[in-house]
């Protein structure tokens, strides 16, 4: 094997994801050099990101404004704080990164990033509706602002900016690069060695061979792992796997790809850092199996309009209010308590059209590739997008049929239909259609539909009108089998307000710095037990800004 290849910087970035760009960009922009070290080949510069849909959490934004929406700081405080649930002492830095993510998100965020030529869709999402009180989890408003692009827009400025600071010769970029070791002298954190990987030719996010080839060292005045979370680990995942949540699922798909594997936490506790919160993870119960994979037990999120009935994998409807796009962590721990890790959608065509949207940049071709003639009709035109489309024309997970007795047939014909109870899916949606026939209804989900419409954003691309599922006008008939799919972790590296790495007694680690996914998106745990959404990517922003100017700032 050839001799340990050796390199030096000012900042050394490990991981070229969205914190990891950021990071590296502001250190380069602040006159530093720096060298970014990845495992993966430079197909995937960008990392995670590329793939997102690029959801972003803005407060009191033009685009609220201009849809009718009033929003505050002091409200999104009161949302973050109540579905957060901070509730220990290692959450002392995750609410202080709570506070200035809140007024980041509220002032400078959207300027920055549209001085960076970041647009955004106008119609604006509501997520995490909650449903519980004003002061229980869940947005009190629509907050989720839409990428225009996507995951690949929001990451193009950053990726743009790093490959001009490789041209100028300010950044060094090494692919296949695997960090093993973060190197300490005296305490201080002096950069990072680990192994060369073989070359790969492989495209974006496709898993490659961990075959070492070489070593390698990085020497550097300041060290930022920006490395992202443990979703594409299931072993690490069902480890650190809450009892909050009951037991862990024993079939999951996987919403990240493959160089998802915490495989930094470790390094990084080796070096003295604090890890906390590692049992806060947030993981969706809308996936389905991607019927065109890239990377391994490849999964894709639904992102679902209010109308679809849920059942449990026995045909037993979901309480109040665990309606789709409401409580995803509430929803979660329902349904690890019911014994079985599917559940069920059903619903119409009409629905189906008007409300489903699958999470991810390649699922939406029309907002990624900025394509206004083809949003109108994939938005607003007759028949499901076709990504949805094509998911019910080969998708494992969907049974279409005309005749709610055949439906439940073809669910039942499903790998685990056996358990399924097709009296009791009858009644349950027999039972719904009926609260159809008046404006009245004591059903929390038929009401909350109609209200939903009150807002334009949802009325014109994101809720059905309301309507009976058994209308024939409205079929075909559609369930859709539901599957855990892994996606984030809310834990992580411990930091200070200045993306410091934090030791075991509290105090900074001189020379290492984390960021994004890897420090829980700031702090050690920034969202606390649950996530508003639209600040999963943000997080990377902030942590990523933070952490390279003071790590800038420090050489």
């Amino acid at each position: 094997m050839p001799a340990a290849a050796t390199h030096q910087a000012d900042v050394l970035v490990i991981g070229w994801g969205l914190a990891g760009l950021v990071a590296a960009s502001e250190a380069a922009a602040a006159g530093k050099s720096v060298v970014i070290v990845d495992q993966e080949p430079r197909t995937n510069l960008g990392g995670q990101a590329f793939w997102s849909f690029g959801g972003l959490l803005f407060i009191d934004s033009p685009e609220q404004r201009r849809m009718g929406i009033k929003d505050s700081l002091d409200l999104a405080r009161q949302d973050w704080f109540a579905t957060a649930g901070f509730d220990r002492e290692e959450d002392h830095w995750p609410k202080q990164w709570a506070e200035a993510y809140l007024d980041f998100a509220h002032r400078e965020k959207r300027a920055w990033l549209r001085e960076k030529g970041v647009g955004f869709f106008p119609v604006v999402g509501w997520a995490e509706r909650g449903g519980y009180t004003a002061t229980g989890p869940g947005n009190s408003v629509p907050r989720f602002h839409i990428t225009w692009g996507t995951g690949p827009g929001l990451v193009a400025p950053f990726h743009a900016a790093v490959e001009r600071g490789e041209a100028e010769g300010r950044i060094t970029i090494l692919p296949r690069h695997k960090v093993t070791t973060l190197e300490t002298h005296d305490g201080t954190v002096t950069g990072a060695s680990g192994d060369v990987l073989a070359p790969s030719g492989a495209a974006r996010g496709v898993a490659t061979s961990r075959e070492v080839v070489g070593s390698f060292t990085v020497t550097a005045s300041a060290t930022i792992v920006a490395s992202g979370g443990i979703g594409g680990n299931h072993d690490l995942v069902r480890a650190q796997w809450p009892a909050r949540l009951g037991t862990a699922p024993e079939t999951m798909i996987t919403g990240v790809p493959a160089f998802v594997d915490g495989s930094m936490q470790p390094v990084s506790a080796a070096a003295g850092a604090r890890l906390i919160n590692g049992d806060r993870m947030w993981h969706y119960v809308e996936g389905i199996q991607n019927w065109n994979p890239i990377w391994p037990q490849h999964g894709i999120r639904i992102l679902p309009g209010p109308s679809s009935v849920w059942l449990d994998a026995t045909g037993a409807r979901l309480p109040v209010p665990l309606f789709p796009g409401f409580d995803t962590l509430g929803t979660l721990a329902h349904l690890r308590a019911t014994g079985h890790d599917h559940s069920w959608f059903v619903l119409s065509q009409q629905i189906i059209e008007k409300e489903f949207t699958l999470s991810g940049s390649e699922q939406n071709p029309d907002l990624t590739g900025k394509d206004v003639r083809l949003l109108l009709k994939s938005r607003l035109g007759k028949g499901a997008a076709g990504p949805v489309q094509a998911f019910l024309d080969h998708g494992a997970d969907f049974v279409v049929r005309r005749s709610l007795d055949e439906l439940i047939a073809g669910m039942q014909a499903r790998p685990g239909g056996d358990v399924l109870d097709g009296d009791l899916v009858r009644r349950e949606v027999e039972a719904r259609d009926r609260e159809m026939d008046n404006d009245f209804t004591k059903d929390a989900q038929v009401a909350m539909l109609r209200s939903a419409r009150s807002y334009r954003g949802d009325k014109l691309i994101r809720t059905a009108s309301p309507h009976r599922i058994l209308d024939p006008k409205s079929g075909p008939l559609i369930a859709v089998k539901l599957h855990v799919l892994t996606r984030k972790s809310l834990g992580g590296i411990e930091t200070d307000l200045s993306g410091r790495a934090l030791g075991q007694g509290g105090a900074p680690i001189p020379g290492l710095y984390a960021a994004g996914e890897a420090s829980g998106f700031g702090g050690g745990g920034v969202h606390g037990y649950r996530a508003l959404e639209g600040t999963f990517v943000g997080g990377c922003l902030f942590s990523g800004r933070v952490a390279g100017r003071a790590a800038a700032a420090a050489c």
